[in-house]
């Protein structure tokens, strides 16, 4: 694997992310999603019954132990898997470009992780960036050999243009109705607002996963007198003086955005994880995504 790729993925890593898997608690078609296991017979792995062999059966499935006892051709029929989709949504604004650690590379670190866990235990996995324009994106891979893939897809991404989570989510909704695992990296600090895009995401049923990255800059900001802000996305400039109570102003502002954005998930069964990017990356994904119900 090369250094680009190890930037989001090193091989130590790896070999830890390969005795995880992504569940759903979800139910779908009448079961627990987490299962993945359909009444239906197909040809997996796990054996489910018998029924009498007809002509144009499939010859690979008789049971030659039975037909030694009885002289009777009977053939084996199995448990079929059901796909698991797991999507990720990854805010590519200009935003996500600040920070120290820098939260784009970040949220890829992440898509990254979770998305190696979905090809390795066989799902579909789809990756989706937006910023001011839908895309770019990838869709429906399956199997471990996919990984590159991701990881170029990933390693190649930039974060420009203004958010807007609305418009992305919206056309994410229509694009993609089937059931599944939907995993939004974003700072949400959109100007349009949260509330519409995630009523989309909501609307289609997913077992959706929000997870909320700041940079440290962000949450303790260390500013000081006459100062002229320029907003990274729109070039919007503010011309301010800031002072220990402003900070103080800010910061409390800040935890209230942050508490609405998480009680409005509760209420719509969104599970909302909040992290500074501060958190050691390989602590978030093997600890927190697995208390959040995401990975086991």
């Amino acid at each position: 694997m090369t250094t680009r790729y190890n930037e989001l993925l090193d091989p130590e890593f790896m070999n830890r992310l390969e005795r995880l898997d992504i569940v759903s608690r979800k139910i779908y078609f009448g079961r627990m999603k987490g299962e993945r296991r359909s009444k239906r017979k197909g040809q997996s792995v796990e054996f489910a019954d018998y029924r009498n062999y007809v002509s144009g059966d499939d010859l690979r499935f008789l049971d030659w132990n039975i037909y030694a006892r009885l002289e009777r051709l009977f053939i084996k029929l199995f448990f079929e898997e059901e796909d698991l989709h797991v999507s990720i949504l990854v805010d590519a604004s200009a935003s996500m470009r600040y920070g120290n650690p820098d939260k784009a590379l970040y949220a890829r670190r992440i898509a990254a992780a979770v998305s190696y866990i979905g090809l390795i235990n066989y799902n579909r996995v789809s990756v989706t960036a937006y910023s001011d324009r839908y895309g770019p994106e990838l869709v429906g891979f399956r199997g471990r050999h996919m990984i590159h893939q991701v990881l170029d897809f990933l390693a190649n991404l930039d974060s420009a243009g203004a958010g807007n989570m609305a418009a992305a989510c919206r056309r994410y909704a229509i694009r993609h109705p089937q059931k599944g695992v939907v995993l939004l990296l974003s700072d949400f600090l959109d100007k349009g607002g949260y509330e519409t895009g995630l009523r989309y995401l909501v609307g289609r049923n997913y077992d959706l996963y929000a997870v909320q990255l700041l940079a440290p800059e962000e949450i303790e900001p260390k500013l000081a007198g006459d100062l002229q802000l320029r907003d990274i996305e729109d070039n919007d400039l503010a011309e301010i003086t800031v002072t220990r109570a402003l900070l103080n102003r800010y910061k409390q502002n800040l935890n209230a955005y942050c508490l609405a954005l998480r009680d409005f998930c509760a209420r719509r069964g969104v599970t909302y994880l909040f992290t500074p990017t501060t958190v050691p990356f390989n602590q978030l994904v093997l600890t927190y995504l697995r208390q959040r119900g995401l990975l086991k």
